[in-house]
């Protein structure tokens, strides 16, 4: 029999906290059968990308005697501390949906249950079924796999096709450079309109800096400070991308981003081209008013393709007496049945590339049409490091950005604080000071 979701609509603080201590009987807890059988997962979304999990857990429901709680969070900041509240109280959720990002402050403190053995010993996935990118952001010890990427998604640019007509553009095309995204955003500039919007974050500097040869930290893998002043092809990239608002005036300025989204203005019309993963699909796919699309980012003059991985997995609790449920939600969810459901919704790329390939992700009935760019950047695709402060490391770093970005604080300056600032928090740990 098929038992519905525990979750339905918006939860209050109370609730969802007590939902993430109700998780299967930890040691100790006497328990019973039907406690290894119920397991609760705990993800970020707004209400289209739930409704997408919501789906999913109908579906499993249906061929399992497994019961799921949904114990969904609006945002990422707030599933950190909800997991960090969770797990400091012994009482964490079996499994947990979080960015590649984010799960480092988890898995250094070894209460992340690795997924390798299982992965290995499953009749259902394999390693190959995936993109090989996502597999290896979520190796946290550079061999064993931690978590399961469930998407694959990466930083792109979404273009209302009307405006660029309008205009008399070409629509963006694989190989357009710099030169040519910029060249676009300043026709596309003017009458209440901007040509681009885009986050001042450091994900989004990051592919502007591989594509020119640099790199934002000095060692990916052990990284002990930032290096967007002192290698000269990240900080051509760099000033290229402050250039956008302090020089040309393409992007939205401060007063007026904080009035109106990036996002905003992209679904109003008043914005010709828009930065983001494929998060933003679901809401894109309101719009009624003109036709859009999807492009791969612009290379540097004389460089390659690059884009930073967009990716979260499913996750499993350590401790816990029983993984054997969890386990089986994630092989379910990670399987072509899970991962079509979720396609569907339009808020994944799936990591699994056979239903990434097929008509379900790249023939729609709805928008964008060149779902292909996806997939044509996955061997170009690079992630973050993954080191155990990288989470606070990338948040303090926005911020002292954004001040740059929007002319708080004069670049060199700026730039010279963000390194010398920082630094110290390459050598903290987890939630250290």
């Amino acid at each position: 029999m098929t038992r519905m979701p525990r979750w339905a609509g918006a939860l209050a603080l109370a609730a969802l906290l007590a939902t993430a201590c109700g998780s299967e009987a930890g040691p100790g807890d006497d328990g019973d059968a039907a406690s290894d059988r119920d397991i609760t997962v705990m993800l970020f979304g707004d209400a289209e990308e739930v409704a997408g999990y919501t789906t999913l857990v109908e579906a499993f429901e249906t061929s399992s005697d497994v019961g799921v709680t949904l114990s969904p969070v609006a945002g990422q900041d707030e599933l950190m501390a909800r997991l960090t509240t969770a797990f400091a109280g012994g009482a964490p959720p079996d499994v947990f949906l979080l960015n590649f990002r984010r799960y480092g402050q988890f898995a250094a403190q070894d209460v992340i249950e690795p997924v390798q053995s299982y992965l290995d010993d499953s009749d259902v996935l394999a390693e190959d079924d995936f993109s090989p990118r996502a597999l290896d952001a979520f190796r946290f010890d550079g061999d064993e796999l931690t978590c399961m990427p469930q998407n694959l998604s990466s930083l792109v640019v979404y273009y209302n096709q009307d405006l660029f007509d309008t205009a008399g553009l070409d629509a963006p095309q694989q190989g357009w450079t710099w030169d040519d995204f910029l060249a676009a955003a300043t026709a596309l500039t003017g009458g209440g309109t901007y040509g681009a919007g885009v986050e001042p974050s450091i994900i989004r500097v990051a592919p502007f800096a591989w594509s020119n040869g640099g790199d934002i930290v000095d060692d990916p893998d052990d990284p002990s400070t930032f290096t967007l002043t002192g290698d000269p092809a990240t900080r051509a990239a760099v000033d290229w991308f402050l250039d956008l608002q302090l020089v040309h005036g393409v992007v939205p300025p401060d007063a007026e981003e904080q009035s109106e989204s990036s996002e905003a203005r992209f679904l109003r019309g008043t914005l010709g081209m828009y930065l983001n993963s494929r998060v933003a699909v679901p809401t894109l796919r309101t719009i009624e008013g003109f036709e859009w699309d999807v492009a791969p980012l612009p290379m540097a003059p004389g460089g390659e393709p690059a884009s930073i991985l967009h990716s979260d997995a499913y996750c499993m609790s350590a401790g816990l007496d029983v993984h054997a449920a969890a386990w089986e939600f994630i092989e379910f969810a990670m399987g072509v049945e899970g991962q079509t459901i979720l396609a569907e919704s339009g808020r994944t790329v799936p990591s699994r590339l056979d239903v990434a390939n097929s008509d379900v992700f790249l023939a729609p009935a709805e928008p964008p049409a060149s779902s292909r760019v996806y997939l044509d950047i996955e061997p170009h695709l690079r992630a973050t490091p993954r080191t155990a402060s990288w989470s606070r490391i990338e948040g303090e770093a926005n911020d002292l950005l954004a001040e740059v970005f929007y002319g708080r604080v004069e670049r060199e300056e700026g730039l010279r604080r963000l390194e010398d600032e920082l630094r110290p928090l390459f050598e903290a740990p987890a939630g250290g000071s």
